[in-house]
């Protein structure tokens, strides 16, 4: 296996795990994983939030980690990418404001790279305008916003995945191991034990 390079997408109050469990995986299997913010450098960091289940009517929200940024925003190049993760939490809510941003994600949709977005991450891809004619899922308060952009929203168990194309989506973090399990798929990684 020849290692991927990897971009992910992230901001502040991103969900702690859904930027911590595919960084420290995709690393894991040996791909080469920039995760950036826009106007953010190298080796600042980004705040976290944990969002878990809790019975509630939606998740709750807690304080998470700071998590270092190991490449700078204003540096990336998306044809240098093979791959394109999208995190989930409060984030994608601004960063899908940043105009690079949008772009950034148009170059993977419109390339046919592997794309992977969780829960709120969807965000980012309806606010790029990548998701039409694809079924696709996410965290379901994103529903109207996958419909409104011209996706079909998919509703699936929290701990599944789903792939059209070049594109795999989850609704949230407990749907980690068959998120990566396909965004790996979609980049070609073969693991052997």
């Amino acid at each position: 296996m020849s290692a991927k390079n990897i971009l992910i997408l992230a901001g502040d109050f991103v969900e702690d795990y859904e930027i911590m469990v595919p960084y420290q995986m995709l690393v894991m299997v040996g791909h080469n994983v920039h995760v950036v913010c826009p106007d953010k450098k190298k080796g600042q960091t980004i705040r976290t939030a944990i969002h878990d289940f809790e019975g509630d009517q939606t998740y709750t929200e807690k304080p998470g980690h700071n998590f270092a940024l190991n490449a700078s925003f204003k540096d990336i190049k998306p044809e240098n990418y093979d791959g394109l993760v999208i995190s989930g939490g409060r984030a994608p809510e601004y960063i899908r404001l940043n105009d690079r941003v949008l772009e950034i994600v148009r170059h993977f949709a419109n390339t046919n790279k592997p794309i992977a977005a969780v829960c709120h991450g969807i965000q980012v891809l309806t606010a790029a305008d990548v998701v039409r004619d694809f079924t696709l899922t996410a965290y379901p308060a994103v529903k109207p916003e996958i419909e409104l952009a011209g996706g079909k929203y998919i509703d699936i168990a929290m701990d599944a995945a789903h792939v059209d194309r070049n594109l795999v989506t989850s609704p949230a973090w407990p749907g980690h191991p068959a998120f990566i399990r396909e965004f790996l798929n979609l980049l070609g990684t073969t693991i052997t034990c």
